[in-house]
């Protein structure tokens, strides 16, 4: 903390009273309600408060939404990194940029770029900790002849059950197979044959079989004639389909970092590189590559927010996405690159096809402004530089332990737009009366109920609880 003691102070111009705008997100001409500050300069540690408080800034200015008035509430979120395990719309993403990359290959299946792919419901109800347990996926219809034979002299083993058991016993082992089929996890795979309907299990008789295991039992006796030295080599290569082979020597699911950077052949069709330019016109690269970076923001503008040219030129880029309050920090207990402002590039082929304007903080990476080439929607860059991100703040954290989070700026339960940002978990929204985190889990049937709600359950938590990145 010595070192934070020993900087210049924040010096910030606050602007009594509230300010009345048209809301971006319902279109309300005069429902936007906020607190704001011109911040002449700013330490990160002051932003960082800031921002565990309900602030936000928007180049030199900090504001902060009168949440309780605002026609659109808009929650501080934040994600843990730490814990985070890619969706399986996530990895789809990644690998479409994988194929881009390595063969040309486009999909065009999704080209605009919703940052996450399904509806909001389906990110709820899964557990991002628990997805794709099984790198292995097999589909229980195509189990193989010696399993559903093992299974079956298991069955016959077993003393006389009930048409209900196994019954029960169907329906489970359908259970898993749905389960399976869409990624879920499931760890005891049983897979039984029902008796025929009216009638009970009769062990003196051979199971009832369908006609399908019929028929595989037809092709296996086929291929062992034919293969009258009863080498099982031949036979096992021709069953070797009807298994998934394997994707890794264990079931653990791939990292965040293994699905970005795996390697890729050296022919490639393309190159991607990902640079991090501190935001100051005294920075050589940030200086030779503005004119570039500016030409994708006016593209990007005009394209995907319908701006016209007069709201997108250089002095609107300058202000908005350049100039920060923020003075740049190097202690030395910070990650290499210091805090502070920065624009991460995203190089394709030696030219700019996205940057992502970010703040890295004493605890966290926050995410202030994204845009793009629109002629590459189709790789859906909102998502993948979230990613890129998330794998970015995993990095720094290494070096500095306690920077922890990734900070996606506001989520707006009330418009459909912003509801993405709950899908990277595990995240937590702030409460905006006690500024203590709560696991988005929670908040959401409130959410449901009113546009406006305290998260903390606690009647007796104080307005001014302690700074919520401890908890």
């Amino acid at each position: 903390m010595a070192f934070w003691a020993a900087l210049s102070p924040s010096i910030v111009e606050y602007f009594e009273g509230e300010d009345f705008y048209r809301c971006g997100y319902c279109k309300n001409e005069s429902g936007s309600r906020s607190n704001g500050m011109w911040a002449h300069s700013m330490t990160v540690q002051d932003y960082q408060d800031l921002i565990d408080r309900g602030w936000r800034r928007s180049g030199k200015y900090v504001y902060k939404p009168v949440m309780n008035q605002t026609c659109c509430p808009q929650y501080t979120i934040r994600c843990r990194p730490l814990q985070f395990q890619p969706s399986k719309s996530h990895k789809k993403v990644l690998k479409k940029m994988l194929k881009f990359l390595a063969k040309g290959e486009i999909s065009r299946g999704n080209c605009e770029d919703e940052p996450m792919e399904p509806a909001m419901e389906d990110a709820v109800a899964g557990d991002f900790g628990l997805i794709n347990k099984l790198d292995i996926q097999c589909d229980l219809k195509t189990l193989s002849d010696d399993l559903k034979e093992s299974l079956e002299s298991e069955e016959k083993k077993k003393g006389k059950s009930s048409k209900k058991e196994e019954s029960n016993e169907l329906s489970r082992s359908q259970d898993i197979e749905e389960k399976l089929g869409s990624g879920e996890p499931s760890h005891s795979v049983k897979v039984h044959t029902a008796p025929k309907p009216g009638k009970g299990a009769d062990l003196s008789k051979p199971p009832c079989r369908k006609a399908k295991e019929i028929r595989k039992e037809r092709k296996r006796l086929k291929l062992m004639q034919q293969n009258p030295d009863g080498e099982l080599g031949g036979l096992q290569a021709r069953r070797e389909p009807s298994f998934c082979p394997p994707k890794a020597k264990s079931n653990q699911p791939k990292s965040l970092e293994d699905l970005i950077f795996e390697s890729l052949p050296e022919n490639a069709s393309h190159k991607l590189e990902v640079r991090l330019v501190p935001v100051s016109f005294e920075d050589p690269e940030f200086k030779s590559s503005f004119s570039q970076s500016f030409s994708l923001y006016v593209k990007y503008q005009m394209a995907i927010h319908q701006d016209p040219p007069d709201e997108c030129g250089k002095t609107e880029f300058t202000r908005f996405l350049c100039n920060s309050p923020l003075e740049a920090e190097n202690p030395p207990n910070g990650p290499d690159c210091g805090y502070g402002s920065f624009h991460q590039q995203y190089w394709l082929d030696g030219k700019i096809i996205a940057v992502g304007v970010i703040d890295i903080l004493p605890y966290c990476v926050s995410s202030v402004y994204l845009y793009y080439d629109p002629d590459y929607s189709f790789l859906s860059l909102g998502v993948y530089s979230a990613l890129r991100e998330i794998a970015f703040t995993r990095q720094l954290h290494e070096k500095t332990s306690q920077l922890n989070y990734y900070y996606m700026g506001f989520y707006i339960h009330s418009c459909p737009k912003m509801k993405y940002k709950g899908q990277y978990r595990p995240s937590d929204l702030l409460c905006p009366e006690t500024y203590v985190w709560v696991p988005i889990e929670q908040c959401l049937p409130s959410l449901e109920n009113s546009k406006y709600c305290r998260f903390n359950q606690d009647p007796q938590a104080a307005l001014s609880s302690g700074n919520g990145n401890k908890q």
